[in-house]
């Protein structure tokens, strides 16, 4: 699980699209109180910034269609509260280019 910190316009088709689909789980496990996941590492760095969350949602999407995907699973907006910066990492972000990099995937890092 991870929602990475590194610009979405640098991540492959793979990354850009699993960062979507966890981030969504993160989002339902903060706002629906599951338990599935809620003290793992990813899941608690965002507690207190759903906004956060919710913005680098809106960043995904833009990159998703600019893409030539489709998107149909919006957030909730209001429910975006908290902190509008993620400041908390489980690796920073030159320590996730480095991960990147060493999947040899096709992302621009």
């Amino acid at each position: 699980m991870r929602i990475w910190d590194i610009d979405h316009e640098k991540l492959c088709r793979n990354h850009l699209l699993g960062e979507h689909r966890e981030l969504h789980a993160i989002w339902s496990i903060l706002t629906r109180n599951k338990k599935g996941y809620l003290h793992h590492p990813e899941t608690e760095r965002w507690k207190g910034k759903l906004r956060a969350l919710f913005l680098r949602h809106e960043a995904l999407i833009a990159e998703i269609l600019k893409r030539g995907y489709r998107h149909q699973s919006p957030l909730e907006k209001k429910m975006a509260k908290g902190s509008s910066v993620q400041d908390a990492f489980v690796n920073d972000p030159g320590e996730q280019v480095t991960i990147l990099k060493q999947k040899k995937c096709s992302c621009r890092i």
